[in-house]
C-alpha cells in the first residue's frame, strides 16, 4: 500500500504523506489566515510562522463559529484549517462566504474527513447566494490526522467508517465513490483492530477516502440520526456516530441488502459486527453511556424524521422508525 502520494482531483490538490505537515510552508506560502483548536495549536506552533493572523476555534456550532469571526474583521484571501471537523468547516463556512475568491487549505488532526467533502453549515450573516465549498489544498500527514488519543481516536475512526458504509449505498451512488467507500472499510477495519495500537496509516487514509466518497454519493439515515444527536442532545459527533452505526448499519442493510454485503465481503467482517468493534474502543456503546437523556429520544426522532437526506436510503424513515432505532442505541447491548 503506497501511503506517500499526490493527489490532483479537479480544482483541488491532495498531499497525503507521513511528515507531509513539514511541507505546508511551501505548498501553502505565507500571508494567510490559520484557523485551528487550542490542541493543534499547541501541537505544531511552527504553522504559525507564515501567518498574518491566527484564529482559535473553541466549542460551539460551525453557523455561530464562522458568524462571529466574519463580524469581527477582515480575513485573508488564503485561509488554512489546522483542525478537526469542527475547525474545518468553519474554515469553508469563511471561505464560501467571502466577497472575493478565497483558498481554503486543510490540513486534518482527526479522522473527520471534513476536508474531502464541500458539505457544511453556512456561516450565520453570510451574504445570500455564499454557497458551499471543498479545501482546494489538503495536506494529510497520518501522524497528524490521527493524533487523537484513544478513545477519541476511536470515535473519530467510526465517523469515517460510518462515511464509509452510508457512502457505498445511497440511492445517487456512483461505481468510483463507491469503490473508494468500500476500500476506506477495509482500511479502517485494517487500522482499527479489536485489540492494541491503532494502526495510523490505514486510519488515515481510510478516512480519507470515505470524505471522498460521502463528498460524491451523499448519506442518509445514519448521518441524519446522527447530526441531530450532535446539534440537540450536546453529544460529540465522534461518539454519536459510533453509538448509533451498529443500530444504523442493520437498517442499511436492510434496505441495501447486495450493497452491504459487498462491504462485509471486502473486509471480512459483518458491518454490524465491525460498527460494534469501533464503538467498543470508543467507550460509546450506547446512548445512554455517552449522557444522552432518554426522554428527549422522542423529539430526536421528529427533529430527523424532518430531514430531506432521509431520502437518498429509501424508504424514507419515519418519525416512528426513527425513534425505534434511537431506542435501540440507547440501550446499553449485551
Amino acid at each position: 500500500m503506497d501511503y506517500d502520494f499526490t493527489w490532483r482531483d479537479g480544482e483541488r490538490t491532495i498531499r497525503f504523506a507521513r511528515g507531509a505537515i513539514l511541507e505546508a510552508p511551501r505548498l501553502i506560502g505565507e500571508g494567510f489566515t490559520l484557523v485551528t483548536s487550542a490542541r493543534a495549536r499547541a501541537q505544531h506552533p511552527n504553522l504559525e510562522l507564515g501567518a498574518e493572523q491566527v484564529i482559535e476555534v473553541g466549542p460551539g456550532f460551525v453557523d455561530e463559529i464562522a458568524g462571529d469571526i466574519l463580524a469581527n474583521g477582515t480575513l485573508s484571501t488564503r485561509i488554512v484549517a489546522l483542525g478537526g471537523g469542527r475547525v474545518i468547516d468553519t474554515a469553508k463556512a469563511l471561505g464560501a462566504a467571502a466577497a472575493q475568491p478565497t483558498l481554503v487549505a486543510a490540513i486534518p488532526t482527526t479522522l473527520s474527513a471534513a476536508e474531502m467533502t464541500w458539505v457544511h453549515r453556512q456561516a450565520r450573516g453570510a451574504p445570500a447566494g455564499s454557497g458551499t465549498m471543498r479545501p482546494q489544498l489538503v495536506i494529510a500527514d497520518p501522524t497528524v490526522s490521527a493524533s487523537q488519543p484513544m478513545p477519541d481516536l476511536a470515535a473519530s475512526a467510526a465517523n469515517a467508517l460510518a462515511h464509509a458504509i452510508e457512502g457505498a449505498v445511497t440511492g445517487v451512488a456512483s461505481p468510483v465513490p463507491t469503490m473508494a467507500a468500500i476500500r476506506a472499510a477495509v482500511l479502517l477495519a485494517e487500522g482499527l483492530p479489536e485489540e492494541g495500537e491503532p494502526l495510523l496509516d490505514p486510519l488515515a487514509l481510510g478516512a480519507l477516502l470515505s470524505g471522498y466518497a460521502i463528498d460524491a454519493n451523499w448519506y442518509g439515515i445514519h448521518h441524519v440520526m446522527s447530526q441531530t444527536l450532535v446539534r440537540n442532545a450536546g453529544v460529540s459527533h465522534g461518539d454519536a456516530n459510533a453509538a448509533m452505526l451498529p443500530v444504523t448499519s442493520a437498517a442499511l442493510r436492510e434496505r441495501r441488502v447486495e450493497e452491504i454485503a459487498a462491504i462485509d465481503e471486502a473486509t471480512g467482517v459483518p458491518v454490524e459486527q465491525l460498527a460494534r468493534r469501533f464503538a467498543r474502543r470508543a467507550q460509546a456503546e450506547s446512548l445512554q453511556a455517552i449522557g444522552v437523556d432518554e426522554a428527549i429520544l422522542p423529539q430526536l426522532a421528529e427533529m430527523a424524521s424532518q430531514r430531506s437526506e432521509l431520502a437518498l436510503t429509501p424508504p424514507p424513515a419515519g418519525a416512528d422508525e426513527l425513534l425505534k432505532l434511537y431506542r435501540a442505541a440507547w440501550q446499553p447491548q449485551g
